[in-house]
């Protein structure tokens, strides 16, 4: 009976592989999750529509590079710089879905700036593909509220 000899090489590869975490094996979205952004590609901003009024906005991003790219696009929603802060309630941010349907999309805030989470947006654009995103801002409250509306995405 013959008995073959694994190299010490492939036994610490395995090794190396075996204590590595299971998302860093994953697909790219996913083993970037816990990771922040490289970079971000500015769009151009706009301000809030006037109460009431639905304002829409296009997120448009190619990836012009041959490797495929985690990017995430993104809603800011800055409140003036001498104030009042934007509160989440006033405004409301919808999504329109690959099925033609408008999905509601949660806002946070953080010191005067509304936005959208990233994680949950991130995906895999390919090499020279591009990504486009509707969104649709609505000014909800009562009272006139003014702000600028900043799309980007975040590359990762």
């Amino acid at each position: 009976m013959r008995i073959r000899k694994t190299p010490r090489r492939s036994l610490a590869l395995a090794a190396a592989l075996a204590a590595l975490p299971a998302t860093v094996l994953t697909a790219p979205a996913q083993a970037a999750a816990g990771t922040p952004p490289v970079d971000f590609v500015e769009l151009p901003a706009s301000p809030l529509p006037p109460g009431h009024a639905t304002q829409a906005i296009t997120v448009t991003y190619r990836n012009s590079s041959p490797a495929d790219r985690t990017v995430a696009p993104q809603i800011l929603i800055e409140s003036p710089e001498d104030g009042p802060f934007l509160d989440p309630a006033s405004i409301r941010l919808d999504l329109l879905s690959p099925d033609g349907q408008w999905c509601t999309v949660p806002l946070a805030s953080q010191t005067g700036t509304l936005y959208t989470q990233l994680i949950p947006a991130k995906l895999v654009l390919h090499g020279h593909h591009t990504l486009t995103e509707h969104y649709r801002v609505t000014v909800v409250a009562a009272a006139p509220v003014q702000g600028t509306v900043e799309p980007r995405v975040a590359l990762y």
